[in-house]
């Protein structure tokens, strides 16, 4: 798994990190692999917690952390929340071997999706859960998923994840991971 957190815009590191992995592994020529790989974007508070369970997962080829959901530009670790936006994480996957629904499934195990104030032990609004949606295909999906979850009744308070269209995904500064080391 190759997962790089540098200062670049989110579609670049994506398409970096695509090219790393398929001209230099060898995978499948690079013109191809725009058309073979998705991205699906989930808030489930530390972003740090959510990579490493996507990360194992068969056909998910990087997990990146950053910043999304908010109005503010260029986001820091300092300053993401003054802006609005939610730790997440951005998922390239190959849907040939991993659907976003499993995707879901996976998401949602690792939240509290009743929590509108932060996940577990990170509390505030910067880490509270959302999907965040590229298509229709995936809004249906992440609604159908939503709605499932709900009819189990595993809850006594009523599910509030928000899924909503994606917006710009900051990735998360250099800087921020050796200040966090």
């Amino acid at each position: 798994m190759i997962t790089k957190n540098i200062i670049i815009h989110a579609d670049n590191i994506v398409f970096a990190g695509m090219l790393f992995s398929f001209l230099i592994l060898g995978i499948v020529p690079f013109t191809k692999a725009q058309d073979m790989l998705k991205k699906a974007v989930f808030a489930g508070g530390c972003f740090w917690c959510m990579e490493k369970p996507f990360e194992k997962l068969d056909g998910v080829i990087m997990v990146t952390s950053g910043y999304t959901g908010g109005s503010g530009k260029n986001p820091t670790y300092d300053d993401y929340a003054n802006g609005g936006h939610l730790e997440a994480i951005e998922i390239v996957y190959d849907p040939k071997k991993i659907s976003y629904e499993a995707l879901l499934e996976l998401f949602w195990r690792q939240i509290d999706p009743t929590d509108s104030n932060g996940q577990f032990v990170d509390r505030g609004k910067s880490y509270s859960a959302a999907i965040f949606y590229f298509d229709q295909e995936q809004k249906d999906l992440a609604k159908a998923s939503k709605q499932s979850l709900e009819e189990k009744g595993l809850y006594e308070k009523p599910i509030i994840t928000p899924i909503i269209p994606a917006s710009t995904f900051y990735i998360v500064a250099f800087q921020t991971i050796i200040t966090a080391i």
